[in-house]
C-alpha cells in the first residue's frame, strides 16, 4: 500500500517545489518597491532612474550640494543614519550600497535583505555599463539606455574639442593628494586630451610633494576644490605662492569632486564642465 502512495507523494513534492521556485523567480523579476540607498553615488542613480514611489530613503549625504548634483531633488525623501538599524527598520526589498560599505553589507545581508553593491567605476565605458545595470535592476532599463546614450554623446562632444597635441595634467587635492591613472576622472581627462605625466601616481592615487610639482609637474593642474587663502593645512598646499606662480589661471582647471565621484547625472555634468574649461587653455 505504501509503495502505491509513493508516486503520488513524489508528484506532490515536485509540484510544490516547482510552485515555490516559480514564485521566487517571479519575485526576483518584479521591480523593487522599496529601495534604500546607503551610498552617495547610489543616491544620484536612484533619483535619476527610479520612480519616486520606489525610493524609501537616501543616504545622509544625499542633500549635500558640495558632493551631489541631485541634492535639491533629494530633499523630498527621507534620509537614513549611517547604521544598519535605520535601514532594517524601513523594511526595504532592495538596498544599494557602496564598494566601501562591506561591513554594513554583511550585516544587512545577514538579516535577509537584498543588498546590491554599486561598484567603483574606473572609466567612461564602465560608467555607461553601470547606468544600464542599475536601471535594469530598478525595472526601468529604457531609462538606463537613455542616460547611457547621453553620456556617450557628452564624451563624444568632449573628444571633439580635445587638446591637440595632448598636454599633461594631474588632479590635485588637499595636502598634495593626486588622483591615480586608473580613476574615473583620469578617463575623463584622457577624453579631453589631458594625459598623465610620467611621474603620475598609478592606481587610485597617491601624494605628490611640492618640490616635484614645481620642478617636474604637469602642464595643467586640475583642482577639485578652490581655496583663496590658507584656512587649514590642506588648503595651505593649494594656496602656496610658488604653486600659484607656476600654475596661473591659464594652467588650471576647476573640476569639483562632485563631478568626478559618481557616474550618472554627476558624470554627465562633469563632462560638460570639462568641455567648457578647455576653452581657456587654447
Amino acid at each position: 500500500m505504501a509503495n502505491r502512495d509513493m508516486p503520488v507523494r513524489k508528484t506532490s513534492v515536485c509540484a510544490a517545489l516547482i510552485l515555490l521556485l516559480t514564485n521566487m523567480v517571479c519575485r526576483a523579476a518584479e521591480p523593487p518597491k522599496r529601495v534604500v540607498s546607503f551610498n552617495l553615488c547610489a543616491d544620484q542613480l536612484l533619483l535619476t532612474l527610479a520612480d519616486p514611489a520606489q525610493i524609501a530613503a537616501l543616504s545622509p549625504y544625499a542633500t549635500d550640494a558640495t558632493l551631489s548634483v541631485t541634492a535639491k531633488q533629494a530633499e523630498a525623501f527621507p534620509k537614513i543614519d549611517w547604521n544598519s538599524e535605520s535601514v532594517v527598520n524601513l523594511a526595504p526589498d532592495l538596498v544599494l550600497s557602496g564598494f566601501s560599505d562591506r561591513p554594513t553589507q554583511a550585516i544587512l545581508a545577514a538579516t535577509g535583505l537584498r543588498v546590491v553593491q554599486v561598484a567603483l567605476v574606473r572609466n567612461l565605458a564602465e560608467a555607461r555599463a553601470q547606468v544600464r545595470e542599475i536601471a535594469a535592476l530598478l525595472g526601468h532599463p529604457e531609462r538606463g539606455e537613455i542616460l547611457a546614450e547621453k553620456l556617450r554623446r557628452a564624451e563624444s562632444d568632449l573628444k571633439a574639442v580635445a587638446l591637440k597635441p595632448p598636454r599633461t595634467a594631474i588632479v590635485l587635492q588637499r595636502e598634495g593628494y593626486t588622483e591615480g591613472t586608473e580613476s574615473l576622472v583620469a578617463s575623463m581627462l584622457a577624453a579631453a586630451g589631458l594625459m598623465p605625466p610620467p611621474n603620475a601616481r598609478g592606481g587610485i592615487g597617491g601624494f605628490m610633494d611640492m618640490e616635484t610639482l614645481l620642478t617636474a609637474g604637469p602642464d595643467i593642474l586640475v583642482l577639485q576644490e578652490t581655496a583663496s587663502h590658507a584656512s587649514d593645512q590642506g588648503a595651505l598646499f593649494l594656496t602656496h605662492p610658488a604653486l600659484r606662480a607656476r600654475y596661473d589661471e591659464t594652467k588650471r582647471i576647476n573640476l569639483p569632486s562632485r563631478y568626478t565621484l559618481c557616474v550618472g547625472p554627476a558624470l554627465l555634468e562633469g563632462l560638460g564642465v570639462l568641455k567648457d574649461a578647455l576653452k581657456k587653455l587654447r
